[in-house]
């Protein structure tokens, strides 16, 4: 395969929402550039893209598949990603590596939901957008409604470079930069290129004009030519335009048809000589503040955007050259783990295909097998100290459910099965709770979640099943309270004998030292599941021996270890040790400890002991007619709404709600929001629980 250098490589990442057109629009640049020798179809489950079982199964994409095309000279690198924010993880990494998004808007429809929640990542990264209005040829199209929903989401800065028109019952498309008509025929292909018909000719020029003056003004001395000359030459515009871009302050709009292949070859040459390259991008700092210059002579330097498996090949990276060039044989160094990768073999992938080549130079995008040390996000480079890339920021999960094997032999290969998930699609996160004894799954949603589990099922091989989790509450108390235990035990021989008193208060960050006792010695303790113990050895006299103490405070932490309420985590309690009992003969550790944990009981359920629930700090943006429904719906789970902010069309509601009400709320507000809301959640603290949900938790825990 022909080795292209920077400027001549053109990152390119379809987004848009589900059932846009962009695999079928990807599968006809292929077709287009002759690198297939006829197009598939999402029906026929043959396109190059889409070639995963469940891709098939579902007729939709669920996996980021990079492909390339050569155009004119050009290598275009494509990576045509899911339409459903299920899988945001796959377009977000997506979006990283790009260096120009093609946001594919269906004509029927215009921006829907999905394009709305994928802009904000475009937007975040700053990167230079397109925009393709696919399906013209439909007979419910609508490109001026589809254009003015563009403008609406992005603002004026959206600019018309063809807009779509019939004449004389054949599909055309109106180009105002080349001030051309391009006339297709039935079966799409290379069109006629003619002159603008003459009704046609003072729209044309009007937005010719328009897309005049949005090109000079991104650059300070094409404004001054504009100015000089009244107007700018075809190369004079598409530097504006490229400039724009660069700037994320113009956004180019195309017409097609995909599936009928028309148009696609003027947006790839759009692509191929105003689409940003490699070259033209800014230079990137690493997290050690060296700058990574994407420039073929520097040192390589290679960041990791995709990890898959594949039954036959095992585990493919996926890596965007940032800097340099990569050689077969070249050894490199992961700045995250210190270890030494060999690249075996490079490969340029198309879908399942592979191409292998001997070199790939900055700004491609390649992939490599068996790499032993390497995962997504990280690092490869020729120096030994490395440049670490700044990760990709994936969004936590909004639904966790508990998951284990059906069958308890396999719960070895379902944790293995879920490590590989994760590497594939660091969206889907693993965790242990030590405290509930369960194994946590955290994803994007339940088609996300249905996904995960057809995949253990059919390449992993492995049933699971998915519940709802257990709540990790905490147990403490509200006032102060005095017991104490007397432990005797007689068998013959050596007995055991202790007595404690003690008396217990809440603890609070702050509060003063306890009154009325003689501090002897005081110990605090950080308890690893949150919230302290502090210990007081108040004895006066030597009732009970020094050496004592450590073994009555071990039995107070196993009972804190299981609480009296529902065996949950106690939490934030002082204890004074101030009297007791001992025998010279029958006393010992086991006696202390015994003693200490009944007495710490006893005075605990007198001490009108209080339940507490983990609580959310949820964030939600949604949009202004729909905020009452949420609103409503939060109230129904025992939110407290904290603040609401206003962002361009949407609300930004930020509350506090239990853990426990947050159960199929991300279901439910894509329901009520009609999938146009998104939120987003991090613990906030512990809460105490309304008395009557707490009955009913210690009631479920008696039976």
């Amino acid at each position: 395969m022909k080795i292209y250098d920077d400027k001549h490589i053109k990152n390119v990442v379809f987004v848009g929402a589900h059932n846009s057109g962009k695999t079928t629009l990807a599968e006809t640049m292929l077709y287009e550039a002759e690198l297939i020798k006829r197009r598939g179809t999402i029906e026929a489950k043959n396109t190059v893209s889409d070639y995963h079982d469940i891709e098939h199964e579902r007729q939709a994409s669920v996996f980021a598949t990079p492909l390339h095309t050569e155009w004119r000279n050009y290598k275009i690198n494509i990576i045509d990603t899911p339409g459903l924010d299920d899988f945001i993880g796959e377009i977000i990494s997506s979006i990283r590596v790009a260096d120009t998004i093609a946001t594919v808007i269906n004509a029927k429809h215009g921006v829907e939901i999905g394009t709305e929640i994928i802009w904000n990542y475009i937007d975040k990264y700053h990167k230079p957008t397109l925009f393709v209005v696919n399906q013209i040829d439909h007979e419910n199209a609508d490109f001026e409604d589809s254009f003015s929903s563009i403008k609406q989401l992005v603002g004026n800065n959206a600019v018309k470079i063809q807009y779509p028109i019939v004449v004389d019952g054949s599909q055309c498309i109106i180009d105002v930069l080349k001030m051309k008509m391009y006339k297709f025929g039935p079966e799409g292909g290379k069109p006629e290129k003619l002159e603008i018909p003459e009704d046609q000719k003072a729209l044309a020029d009007a937005l010719h004009n328009e897309l005049v003056e949005k090109a000079a003004e991104n650059d300070e001395e094409l404004m001054e030519l504009f100015f000089d000359k009244g107007t700018l030459n075809e190369n004079e515009m598409l530097q504006g335009i490229k400039a724009g871009m660069l700037n994320h302050d113009l956004f180019p709009v195309f017409c097609v048809s995909a599936l009928n292949d028309m148009g696609s070859g003027r947006l790839m040459g759009f692509i191929d000589n105003v689409a940003p390259a490699a070259s033209d991008l800014k230079s990137e700092q690493s997290m050690e503040g060296n700058e990574i210059k994407p420039d073929k002579d520097a040192e390589t330097t290679l960041f990791v955007f995709k990890t898959i498996y594949q039954p036959n090949l095992g585990q493919i990276t996926f890596f965007k050259v940032k800097s340099g060039e990569v050689n077969t044989n070249d050894k490199l160094y992961n700045s995250r783990t210190g270890e030494i990768e060999t690249i075996n073999q490079l490969y340029i992938m198309d879908g399942k295909n592979k191409e292998a080549v001997s070199k790939l130079t900055v700004g491609d995008i390649g992939a490599t097998s068996k790499l032993k040390f390497t995962e997504t996000n990280d690092t490869l480079s020729s120096r030994e100290e490395g440049y670490t890339i700044k990760p990709i920021q994936y969004p936590d999960s909004r639904i966790t459910k508990a998951v284990n094997a059906v069958d308890k032999n396999d719960e070895e290969k379902l944790s293995d099965a879920l490590r590989r998930m994760h590497t594939q699609d660091p969206t889907v996160v693993v965790s242990f709770s030590n405290e509930t004894k369960e194994t946590l799954l955290g994803c994007q949603g339940e088609l996300h979640l249905s996904t995960i589990k057809w995949t253990l099922e059919h390449i992993y091989g492995v049933l699971a099943e998915f519940k709802r989790p257990k709540i990790q509450y905490r147990e403490t108390i509200q006032r102060s309270s005095t017991a104490n235990y007397r432990h005797k035990k007689q068998s013959g021989g050596s007995g055991q004998f202790a007595q404690v008193h003690m008396k217990i208060e809440p603890w609070y960050e702050g509060m003063p030292e306890p009154e009325g006792f003689n501090i002897r010695g005081k110990e605090e303790m950080d308890l690893p599941w949150g919230g302290k113990l502090v210990f007081y050895n108040c004895i006066v006299g030597g009732v009970i021996d020094t050496r004592y103490l450590p073994s009555v405070m071990k039995g107070i932490v196993e009972v804190m270890e299981s609480g009296p309420l529902t065996k949950s985590f106690v939490r934030d309690v002082r204890v004074m040790v101030y009297d007791g009992k001992m025998h010279s003969v029958d006393s010992n550790d086991i006696s202390f400890k015994i003693a200490g944990a009944h007495a710490f009981k006893e005075a605990f359920l007198n001490a009108n002991p209080k339940l507490l629930e983990p609580t959310q700090e949820l964030t939600i943006r949604v949009p202004e007619q729909m905020v009452g429904n949420v609103m409503t719906d939060l109230q129904s789970r025992r939110s407290v709404i904290q603040g609401i902010d206003t962002q361009d069309h949407y609300q930004v509601l930020k509350c506090v709600t239990p853990a426990s009400e947050l159960f199929g709320f991300s279901t439910d507000l894509r329901s009520i929001t009609q999938g146009r809301a998104t939120f987003s959640s991090r613990f906030k603290s512990y809460q105490a629980v309304p008395t009557n949900v707490q009955k009913q938790l210690v009631k479920e825990e008696v039976n």
